[in-house]
């Protein structure tokens, strides 16, 4: 025979009760019972805190890895606005009203492929790194200065700059220059 106990709780806390014990196989005795063991002795139950431990282990390397890849993103983002703004010339002022437009054309197509990727989960950047890291696994092995392109510290010209220094728009065809294949 197990000894009754009376006690006063709260309005709230009977109520919570109540509805605990309308669920099939409890009552509010065997709830009550539970409840006052588990907080008169804690060790009882170190499987749930070790589940809970484990669980919030696996956020906090979640939370670092998405603070690394937000810092990495940052990074990149500041180092390309860096070198663009250094290598891209002033246009005269006749000529800034059609790039305006053609800026404003190029940009709304780019806002549509970056939501058709994120709408098709496609991941860009883990893309690209995939294809490099098996194309040449040894790219990021090599010691590049600062800012320089990749073959500018061998003396070389990189395909980018022949065509820059040319007047061309890198990566197009002489043929579709305007166009801006899928991202």
């Amino acid at each position: 025979m197990k000894p009754k106990l009376s006690a006063y709780v709260s309005d709230s806390v009977a109520q919570r009760l109540e509805l605990a014990a309308r669920r099939p196989g409890t009552n509010k005795s065997a709830i009550v019972d539970a409840a006052l063991d588990r907080f008169l002795n804690p060790e009882r139950d170190t499987a749930g805190d070790a589940a809970l431990v484990r669980r919030l282990d696996r956020i906090s390397r979640q939370l670092e890895r998405t603070e690394r890849d937000l810092s990495v993103m940052a990074e990149t983002i500041a180092l390309f606005v860096r070198y663009y703004l250094t290598i891209t010339p002033p246009l005269p002022s006749g000529d800034q009203d059609a790039a305006r437009a053609l800026g404003r054309e190029r940009f709304d197509m780019f806002v549509a492929q970056v939501g058709k990727r994120v709408a098709s989960g496609g991941r860009l950047v883990a893309d690209v790194m995939d294809r490099i890291t098996t194309s040449k696994p040894d790219l990021f092995m090599r010691n590049i200065e600062e800012g320089a392109p990749l073959g500018a510290a061998e003396g070389g010209m990189t395909e980018f700059h022949s065509q820059h220094a040319a007047g061309e728009q890198p990566g197009l065809s002489p043929a579709g220059r305007e166009e801006v294949g899928d991202v």
